[in-house]
């Protein structure tokens, strides 16, 4: 299939500093980080953000050779990746998908091994300019809480808190369900959700799982994507099998997050803040509109089908080969 144009969508501003991106992805329990890296790959390619590094944060072992096999597909296989701590959550979906794909398009990436996810963003924030990078997260926060953590070392002198107040412009994630309630992403490492929120010195950005939830996506990747790329393929076969019953299309939680990230979110949706956006020990999380913080969360200001058009466009990208 030819590649998708992108005409139409949102174009940078001469002299318009474009966002730096470490994203950061489960990759497995579900199948929305599928769209979600082809969205993101497909804004790197219109020249609206420059992806830095792209790591794991399950730590079942298919999960970062997934995240290689897309990066290659998308022309970036040089692009960092890594593996969260031992204790992340240990996660893949029941049917296999990752597994699958592997074996089809990218076998010779099946067992390799990984730098930590910590090194990695520590390498990757000690080289770039301050207050220029943006974290996304579509998973677990277990290397968000780890890389706070992290003591000084080879790649920088700061600690890891130091090094995110410098180098970090802002967290975008997708996380919690606003204003109050529980969500995948944080109740599965509370801890870690808990440690590393509370902590985060910078803005942080939500999109709740109650903005995902009502984007549906996917129906025209199936029916119109690249039939020979692992993009499509995933989709397909997840349509198909990952519920009891075949789909036609899945909620967009991770799309929402990089379309937020890289492009003004006010474009799309409502942004709710600032306040804080808190997380027990339990996982639970609520939204006071009181705290000083600079946190913030998106509510839905379109018809769904009018930001379900904007994300399909993104995911049919095809690259150049």
């Amino acid at each position: 299939m030819a590649g998708v144009s992108l005409q139409g969508t949102a174009q940078i501003k001469p002299g318009k500093e474009i966002p730096k991106i470490i994203f950061d992805t489960d990759m497995g329990p579900d199948y929305d980080d599928v769209g979600a890296i082809a969205v993101l790959h497909a804004l790197a390619d219109s020249g609206e953000c420059e992806i830095l590094a792209t790591v794991a944060s399950a730590g079942h072992a298919t999960i970062a050779p997934t995240i290689e096999l897309f990066n290659r597909y998308f022309g970036r296989p040089e692009l960092p990746i890594g593996i969260p701590a031992d204790d992340a959550p240990d996660y893949t979906a029941k049917n296999n998908w990752n597994e699958l794909i592997l074996k089809q398009y990218a076998p010779d990436l099946i067992n390799r091994t990984y730098p930590g996810a910590v090194n990695v963003y520590r390498k990757v924030l000690a080289a770039q300019p301050d207050n220029s990078v943006v974290i996304v997260t579509v998973g677990f926060l277990s290397n968000i809480s780890d890389l706070l953590a992290s003591p000084p070392d080879a790649y920088s002198a700061l600690t890891g808190m130091e090094l995110v107040k410098a180098k970090v412009k802002q967290w975008v994630a997708m996380a919690g369900n606003l204003p109050e309630g529980k969500e995948f992403n944080v109740v599965e490492d509370a801890q870690a959700a808990y440690d590393a929120v509370s902590q985060w010195p910078k803005p942080l950005l939500i999109s709740g799982f109650e903005i995902g939830s009502k984007i549906f996506t996917g129906g025209a990747l199936n029916e119109k994507g690249d039939k020979a790329g692992p993009v499509a393929a995933a989709y397909a076969y997840n349509l198909k099998t990952y519920e009891d019953e075949a789909k036609t299309s899945r909620p967009s939680w991770d799309q929402t997050t990089v379309l937020a990230a890289v492009r003004n979110p006010e474009d799309y949706f409502y942004v709710n803040g600032p306040g804080q956006f808190v997380v027990d020990n339990n996982g639970f999380n609520t939204w006071n509109p009181l705290a000083n913080k600079e946190h913030y969360f998106l509510t839905h200001k379109y018809p769904y089908a009018h930001i379900e058009a904007v994300i399909e466009t993104l995911m049919l990208h095809v690259p150049e080969k």
